[in-house]
């Protein structure tokens, strides 16, 4: 596997995107926005401390480390974050009021706070341009090359929210092209223990398919985001488990469309 791709494409040569597996057989093309916690040196703490910024605000828990075995279990390329969703939310539209956040759930972020209009401009520049730029081009060569027909995108969420605690294990995200969705959830479904949420904890209305509108659907692609609950991918054992349950069930999927 690669985390570099400058044979393929010198726009994927930044500090905020990695590729892996960028030669993948697989026609899945997987996406990881929120795989770090990581906040580069200019941002210094943004204000949070140590605990603030390892928590679920910064990042998604466990995601990247599913991504990186469905990659390998499905031989599928990967490109994943290399900086927190702290800076900038990749999967938000850059004019959207959270694209940079002041206030995850109960938590201020000082360091977003008042921002100018020159350093909105940078951080949509370096980073949500840099990230979705370099994802443009290797997902329309592939498609050029007709080695991609789905977008697979790879979250955690919480397992308590706003004092709620959320029922579900696995929640399967989709608009209007509900094809892979079923699929898997109908694989999910015969683990009786499995809750399988559909458009749960979040729905495309709650503007978090910004990434699948962009590179799936716009595209003509068939997309899926899969969100798992937290505390079920916290170890290494957990993430390949997942994978391993998944894997099977997007191959098929794809394979059907």
């Amino acid at each position: 596997m690669a985390t570099g791709v400058e044979e393929h494409d010198q726009s994927m040569a930044n500090p905020v995107v990695h590729l892996e597996n960028p030669d993948g057989s697989s026609p899945i093309l997987l996406i990881c926005e929120h795989a770090s916690k990581h906040l580069p040196g200019r941002y210094g703490t943004l204000g949070l401390g140590a605990e603030e910024r390892e928590s679920h605000i910064a990042w998604d828990p466990g995601a990247l480390g599913v991504a990186k075995h469905l990659s390998h279990a499905l031989d599928a390329p990967l490109i994943h974050a290399a900086v927190s969703r702290l800076v900038l939310d990749l999967n938000r539209d850059p004019s959207a009021p959270d694209s940079i956040t002041t206030l995850s759930e109960n938590t201020a972020v000082p360091g977003n706070l008042n921002l100018s209009a020159d350093e909105r401009s940078r951080r949509v520049r370096e980073v949500y341009e840099a990230f979705h730029g370099a994802v443009d081009s290797y997902a329309n060569a592939r498609l050029s090359a007709g080695r991609v027909t789905a977008v697979i995108s790879i979250h955690s969420f919480t397992p308590v929210y706003r004092n709620i605690a959320r029922p579900w294990q696995i929640g399967l995200i989709f608009d209007t092209d509900e094809r892979l969705a079923k699929h898997v959830a109908a694989g999910l479904r015969r683990e009786p223990d499995l809750n399988v949420g559909m458009n749960q904890p979040y729905s495309p209305a709650d503007r978090v398919f910004h990434t699948l509108e962009r590179h799936a659907e716009r595209r003509g692609l068939a997309p899926l985001m899969i969100e798992i609950r937290n505390d079920l991918i916290r170890t290494e054992d957990g993430q390949a488990s997942w994978a391993s349950r998944l894997a099977p069930l997007l191959r098929e999927g794809v394979q059907r469309l």
